[in-house]
């Protein structure tokens, strides 16, 4: 069986709505036998036949499986960064609270106890991703999880902080809202 087929059909029986994401990785782990060579000429195949689609370095979306709610760069987050203490904050968290009425579309920012970065995916939009030294302990009351994201997300209170601690523009803050919410 070619390896084209063989990874073909690893995805058409375990991409999932939940699981659509995949990394370098686990592809590598399904095809050891090949050299990087060939590893790397085959996901470019798989590319241009659009069997995948290349959302960022070392990142591949199998778009049969892809459910339809938006969350991808989130989703994305959960994987690129699992090593990592992350919760979405600043203008995202805040945007989403009615708090900033315009925020870039397809961005996302998060906080992030790896190093800061912004990672560009393609068509999808970009992941901003802001150092934190914070420890999740010590922030605990002011994080919430969001199972929809697979993130945690922080309160309104934690993301102004964190705005102001980064230095962010708060021009399209409504500090009466805010004032609502703290």
């Amino acid at each position: 069986m070619s390896s084209m087929k063989i990874l073909i059909d690893w995805l058409q029986q375990h991409a999932t709505n939940e699981h659509y994401l995949f990394l370098l990785q686990d592809f590598r782990a399904l095809l050891p036998e090949l050299s990087d060579s060939a590893f790397k000429t085959l996901l470019s195949r798989a590319v241009t036949k659009n069997y995948l689609t290349r959302v960022c370095r070392g990142l591949y979306l199998y778009k049969n499986a892809m459910p339809s709610d938006g969350l991808l760069l989130f989703h994305a987050v959960a994987l690129l960064r699992a090593e990592a203490f992350n919760y979405i904050s600043l203008e995202t968290a805040l945007s989403d609270a009615g708090v900033i009425s315009q925020v870039p579309m397809q961005w996302i920012t998060i906080m992030s106890s790896g190093c800061s970065a912004i990672i560009s995916c393609g068509q999808f939009g970009t992941i901003e991703f802001v150092h934190t030294s914070q420890k999740p302990t010590d922030i605990m009351n002011e994080l919430s999880y969001d199972a929809r994201c697979g993130l945690w997300r922080a309160s309104v209170a934690l993301a102004i902080r964190d705005m102001k601690a980064t230095r962010r523009n708060s021009d399209l803050i409504d500090w009466d809202m805010v004032h609502e919410f703290i």
